[in-house]
């Protein structure tokens, strides 16, 4: 497996697993390890590349641990300072790492909770770790673009220099994004202000600033659901992949969608699927994409609701969408595909149970084979 599919697996371990997890040891054995020995290929119970409890005396602190030392042709180059899973990492926490990383020859310092992953440096000054880290990793939503950055930290292609040069560019990159991603959640007045008096020739009153907040926070999040449609329309094939389709369409064969809507059963084949519809498919498919190709990810209309199955397997249901002008729900499936309808106001709002629907197509990869049904299967969904 390559560093994405070693990445994803251990993401999957973590949400079956950590609800369980109540000390620090127990993080350390069921993510930490398995984080420096599946992910970055190092051989957890071999000394001379791992060192558990290192100790390096530091001034008048002798005897003071540091989780793992990780070595690389001879010499400590990471040092990992483990917290419990679910808790807040925090620079206070770093106090052991900042006295060894200026003491031995690590370049590199992570701090983690067995779920986020904090990488520190010395770029501020020589021998000394910074205060911010340059690199975060959160296994519950794994950036992507930052998985090359940790291969360099493999046992397999080392390559320190290069993540050294890098760090400073990933560092305010990253600070960059999660400052936009706090902002486009919750936009502060600042950020209100900013855009508003771009759009709007008035004064910036305080009655402006209250009609704008809400409109500024909404127009964030549609550009967000258009920019992941647009990407997934690309990788389907062009702008015209989401046109619905109705067993009506005269459309030509070369110009037939090919995100075609599949429909429930013969009773449902007069079914009608909105733009509404196909929104929130758009979005339930982009959510579940970090754990399997879009391709199998298929849609089923039916009179009643809008069925989201993988592997267009009626076995393997992933969503439902209800989408009735009154009352909108997202039903989402348990262990048991027991079916629990979540009120929401907007297709937008699946965004907010993306970790479920991910969990459940996860549970499917893990059980199950991606077989198809058998072609002359009609059974109602």
């Amino acid at each position: 497996m390559d560093i994405a599919e070693r990445a994803q697996a251990l993401a999957l371990k973590i949400r079956k697993h950590k609800e369980g997890i109540e000390t620090e040891e127990a993080t350390k054995n069921a993510f930490v390890m398995p984080f420096i020995s599946t992910v970055l290929g190092y051989d957890v119970f071999n000394p001379a590349e791992v060192i558990p409890e290192f100790t390096a005396d530091v001034g008048t602190k002798r005897g003071e641990k540091i989780d793992y030392a990780i070595v690389h042709n001879g010499q400590v180059e990471i040092l990992v300072e483990v917290k419990k899973i679910n808790d807040p990492l925090r620079i206070e926490h770093a106090s052991q790492l900042f006295r060894y990383f200026a003491v031995t020859n690590a370049r590199i310092a992570i701090l983690t909770n067995g779920q986020v992953y904090e990488f520190y440096t010395d770029l501020d000054a020589p021998n000394r770790m910074d205060a911010k880290p340059f690199l975060v990793l959160d296994f519950a939503d794994i950036d992507d673009t930052l998985l090359p950055e940790l291969a360099k930290l493999t046992k397999g292609s080392f390559d320190l220099d290069s993540v050294i040069s890098a760090a400073g560019e990933l560092k305010y990159i990253g600070q960059l994004k999660r400052v936009l991603a706090a902002q486009f959640k919750e936009p502060e007045d600042e950020w209100v202000k900013f855009l508003t008096t771009r759009v709007y020739e008035g004064s910036f009153t305080q009655r402006v600033r209250e009609q704008f907040g809400p409109l500024v926070g909404k127009a964030a999040r549609q550009f967000l659901n258009e920019q992941v449609n647009d990407r997934l329309k690309n990788a389907l094939g062009g702008p015209d992949s989401y046109v619905s389709v109705s067993s009506g369409s005269t459309a030509p064969p070369d110009q037939q969608p090919q995100a075609a809507i599949e429909k429930g059963s013969a009773d449902d084949e007069h079914a009608i699927t909105t733009e509404e519809e196909l929104d929130g498919y758009r979005i339930v498919r982009a959510i579940v994409c970090a754990e399997v190709p879009a391709a199998r990810i298929v849609a089923r209309d039916t009179k009643t609701y809008f069925g989201i199955v993988l592997d267009d397997n009626n076995r393997k249901p992933i969503a439902r969408l209800w989408l009735n002008p009154s009352k909108k729900y997202l039903g989402v499936f348990d262990e048991n595909k027991v079916e629990t309808r979540l009120p929401i106001t907007s297709v937008e709002d699946i965004y907010q149970h993306s970790d479920h629907l991910r969990s459940t197509v996860a549970r499917y990869v893990t059980l199950l084979p991606a077989v198809p049904e058998p072609a002359q299967s009609t059974s109602a969904w």
